[in-house]
């Protein structure tokens, strides 16, 4: 089922003429807002095609994690808001996919750093989602990955914690050993527990992995030797 939606992926890819995760590793907003724009209007012609709301809804998130990578919070919202519909959607029409459910609930879980009032809005979404994702695929990485960004946000005394999500990562990594974004995950909660030396390793292996990825690099720069 992964491998349909992957090549779903890509065909959405070439209809749109860009490539989102390039956008978003460049921190590319404009281009990502474009491409918003115009898988709008495919979603839109195509209204009963899963694959083509779930390819407007990464998109999407892509350009809210880029806008609150650059402290954009209002667009952070708006993007990972509209995300959402998108990805309602595609779930709704094929809910049997374990990436539609994993996308919904990191968009839910996007939704509240930009404004943590949405905790109890969209937290349940974000849980239930990416619950849901590891229901049907125990073994997906990403999925693993997103629950530990989930964990990693969401406070010990509140059921997460940065230890719950260190343990999520190195799930993630341990079933996809060549996943640059747990690496980067992992290094970000390693240097919350002070431990800088590892944190920075892994941080370099993310980029090792990814070399285009600038917020991994902004990650390393901020993260000391010792």
């Amino acid at each position: 089922m992964q491998a349909a939606v992957l090549l779903c992926i890509w065909f959405l890819s070439a209809m749109a003429g860009v490539d989102l995760e390039r956008a978003r590793d460049l921190q590319d907003k404009v281009v990502l807002q474009a491409a918003v724009e115009e898988l709008t209007k495919i979603a839109d012609r195509r209204p009963n095609d899963a694959g083509a709301h779930y390819r407007l809804a990464l998109a999407e998130s892509y350009l809210s994690e880029v806008a609150f990578e650059t402290r954009d919070k209002g667009l952070a919202q708006l993007a990972a808001e509209a995300g959402i519909r998108a990805a309602q959607k595609a779930v709704a029409i094929q809910s049997n996919v374990a990436e539609y459910h994993r996308l919904l609930g990191t968009l839910c879980g996007q939704v509240i750093p930009a404004n943590v009032l949405f905790g109890l809005k969209y937290g349940k979404c974000a849980t239930e989602s990416i619950s849901k994702a590891l229901e049907l695929d125990p073994k997906y990485s990403m999925a693993w990955l997103s629950r530990g960004i989930g964990n990693y946000y969401l406070p010990a005394s509140l059921g997460g914690g940065v230890e719950l999500a260190l343990r999520d990562f190195d799930k993630a990594i341990e079933l996809q050993p060549k996943n640059a974004e747990a690496y980067l995950w992992k290094g970000i909660a390693l240097r919350k527990l002070n431990r800088n030396a590892e944190a920075r390793a892994a941080l370099l292996r993310s980029l090792e992995l990814n070399p285009r990825r600038i917020w991994a690099k902004q990650q390393l720069e901020k993260t000391p030797a010792q």
